[in-house]
């Protein structure tokens, strides 16, 4: 089958998708400049990157599925892996800087408060 036998429909879907996936890529991409710290910025791109790859793999799977004329498997098991794994990747990453902020808040108040100063003297 070449490309030229898909069926306008599918064509079209499949770059509604395609289209609709750059977007949503690029929107939770942009998070991570937009917003203020870590746990802010974790938010926007495995949210927006987890839909956009969503959207992406549903329109190979169409096309695949369309010149295969049968339904293709392997792309969902390449869904499920992301969709399963991104979670986990984002809250990993949010424990370690829960981590870090704890570790750093220990190093840097190593001294008394203004007010404790004052009332000890």
């Amino acid at each position: 089958m070449n490309m030229t036998d898909i069926p306008w429909w599918a064509d079209l879907l499949a770059s509604l998708l395609l289209v609709s996936g750059g977007v949503l890529t690029l929107i939770g991409s942009s998070g991570l400049l937009r917003l203020p710290d870590l746990f802010a910025r974790i938010h926007g791109p495995t949210m927006g990157n987890t839909l956009g790859l969503g959207c992406v793999l549903l329109a190979s799977i169409l096309i695949a599925s369309v010149q295969a004329h049968r339904f293709i498997f392997q792309e969902v098991l390449i869904a499920l892996f992301v969709i399963a794994t991104s979670p986990v990747t984002a809250m990993l990453l949010m424990r370690a800087g829960i981590y870090r902020r704890r570790e750093d808040g220990v190093k840097k108040v190593t001294h008394a408060p203004d007010g404790a100063e004052g009332a000890s003297e």
